[in-house]
């Protein structure tokens, strides 16, 4: 999951600095109408941006975290493993991540409402501006602490099938890995 992570969030985070260029471009050479080359670029842009990481990439992170917590806690219980430390750290790695990435996605979305109230003239072009600049490191915030999360949440994993096999092998059977596989066979 890091390395899916990785691919994505620098993605997002060009297209994000991308759209942010664009925009101080387009406003800088006066192409702020709708209709204009350089403007549409940052509109779509600025799309593009919104729907690939607020709602794909840190919705990614949640999916992540709500299906691993789930794993790690049916495992404790088919094991008979204590909540403490491994159920326990996956739900703490849970609650210092969503808060995060939840603050990541509501304020890009409020920047591109901020946009769209910039373009109709409903709102000075300042307040979108200066949500586009939270937004950039609210995101690059976001990115640092899922990647950190998810690390560690793989670590939890990595302990829980170790001590899983260990509990296998104290009872005769074979590790979790070649159960599956003779199971496919």
């Amino acid at each position: 999951m890091k390395r899916i992570f990785v691919v994505l969030a620098s993605l997002n985070a060009a297209a994000l600095l991308a759209t942010y260029g664009v925009g101080v471009a387009s406003k800088l050479r006066g192409a702020a109408e709708a209709g204009e080359p350089l403007y549409m670029a940052h509109y779509f842009l600025g799309l593009f941006s919104v729907i690939l990481g607020p709602l794909a990439v840190h919705c990614l992170i949640f999916i992540y975290f709500l299906g691993t917590g789930r794993w790690v806690k049916e495992v404790a219980l088919a094991y008979r493993l204590p909540d403490q430390p491994w159920p326990k750290q996956t739900r703490e790695l849970k609650r210092r991540t969503f808060p995060v990435a939840l603050t990541a996605m509501l304020i890009s979305i409020a920047t591109a409402a901020a946009g769209l109230g910039a373009q109709l003239q409903h709102w000075p072009w300042p307040i979108h501006a200066t949500a586009a600049t939270v937004t950039l490191f609210a995101n690059l915030w976001a990115f640092v602490v899922e990647y950190r999360n998810v690390g560690a949440n793989a670590l939890v994993i990595d302990a829980v099938y170790a001590e899983a096999d260990r509990l296998r092998a104290e009872q005769g059977l074979p590790p979790s890995a070649e159960a599956v596989e003779r199971e496919r066979a």
